[in-house]
């Protein structure tokens, strides 16, 4: 009985030390959602784009790109932070074509590191 409970320990021990490393690493920052969403095939093409985040982000550091891999072509669009600092909120200069498009993102939360990722939708 004595070597169970101490089984027991020396388990809850390993689980708390392995739960405070992995700490760090969860608290960077993610996409939680984005509009037009992962995969998504829209009628309408969109005016806006926005990608949201688990936490706030450094503005000078959270960013995206938009491009149509099939021409190998970027499409013009401003970024920025939202008020929140939770979003990154795209503007299109022009009305997006029919077409499969890219959005690869860089963000950085207050911890620092910049994370980065990719979303692809289709128009039409």
């Amino acid at each position: 009985m004595k070597a169970m409970k101490s089984l027991s320990r020396w388990m809850a021990l390993g689980a708390a030390v392995a739960l405070a490393a992995s700490g760090p690493a969860l608290a960077h920052t993610h996409l939680v959602q984005s509009d037009p969403a992962a995969g998504a095939t829209v009628k309408a093409a969109p005016k806006a784009i926005t990608l949201t985040f688990s936490e706030r982000l450094v503005p000078t550091f959270s960013t995206f790109e938009l491009t149509m891999p099939d021409h190998r072509m970027k499409v013009p669009v401003k970024t920025a932070v939202s008020r929140d600092g939770k979003q990154i909120v795209g503007t299109l200069e022009k009305p997006l074509t029919a077409g499969s498009y890219k959005i690869e993102w860089t963000a950085a939360g207050s911890d620092g590191h910049k994370m980065t990722g990719e979303v692809a939708f289709k128009v039409g």
